[in-house]
């Protein structure tokens, strides 16, 4: 019987998820099927439940319901208790397990399809919402000479530095005192969906730098045009949605899908 799968969120339609999860299902063999359920705001839990008893076994999660997801979930990975928020459940014996696979899309995309090293560089992640919350301890992880994050609100920064701090060399920083280059600036804000740009210096990126923005669009972001002007190398986030999406694909089936095909096959689309 073929094994049910999906993504819920609200709004739901944009979701690349289904084509990507179908082509990972084509390309390795897996009888699956991948739907795209929209959850009433009110009702996350219930749709899931919904979903469950009707046979699913597992579910991304989107905006707005991460922390819901967290919370309804029985047992968490240690990445998915870092972030504080789950992406992915997995439906098994009654049991409901969560884990967050953003980071280490993140990671896998930035390492393995840039080509860039993360050990031993000085990184600058931007933002201390959710979107950061979610990528700090697979960066540390990767043993990074120094991760600085620096938020409008500084305050948010130290918490989210803090709760790392026993994981790596991590602090936090005000724009205004950023100094010296960074070799990876990686914009974890919403300031690409609104065509804007943190406050960061022009000093802080060289030409050796990567400038990486967790949003991706057919044309450049807004931060990554600035970055460019600097003489840095620019990456958009559309490689995280298919490496988090593969890791996922991973969690439920234990195959690993190849991530290029299906990279280019989006890619071409926009």
């Amino acid at each position: 019987m073929t094994d049910r799968y999906a993504v819920i969120g609200n709004p739901i339609a944009h979701s690349k998820s289904p084509a990507i999860h179908t082509q990972f299902a084509r390309q390795t063999g897996q009888d699956v099927r991948y739907e795209a359920l929209l959850a009433p705001l009110e009702g996350f839990a219930a749709t899931v439940q919904k979903f469950v008893n009707e046979g699913g076994k597992g579910v991304n999660v989107t905006v707005p319901f991460k922390l819901e997801a967290y919370a309804l979930a029985t047992e968490l990975t240690e990445r998915a208790r870092a972030a504080g928020a789950v992406n992915t459940l997995s439906f098994n014996g009654g049991k409901i397990a969560g884990d967050n696979t953003d980071g280490i899309g993140l990671v896998t995309d930035i390492m393995r399809n840039a080509g860039f090293i993360l050990s031993g560089k000085r990184v600058l992640l931007v933002g201390a919402g959710g979107a950061a919350r979610g990528v700090v301890l697979p960066l540390l992880q990767q043993q990074p000479a120094e991760l600085v994050i620096a938020n409008r609100t500084e305050q948010r920064a130290l918490e989210l530095a803090n709760q790392f701090a026993s994981h790596g060399r991590v602090h936090a920083d005000q724009f205004s005192r950023l100094a010296g280059q960074f070799d990876l600036v990686i914009n974890a804000t919403s300031a690409s969906l609104h065509d804007d740009v943190p406050p960061l210096a022009p000093a802080l990126f060289a030409a050796s730098t990567l400038a990486y923005d967790m949003m991706y669009g057919k044309e450049p972001t807004a931060f990554m045009r600035f970055a460019a002007q600097q003489g840095a190398t620019v990456r958009d986030g559309l490689g995280m949605l298919v490496e988090q999406a593969a890791e996922a694909f991973f969690v439920w089936r234990g195959v690993r899908p190849d991530t290029g095909p299906v990279f280019a096959s989006l890619r071409a689309q926009m």
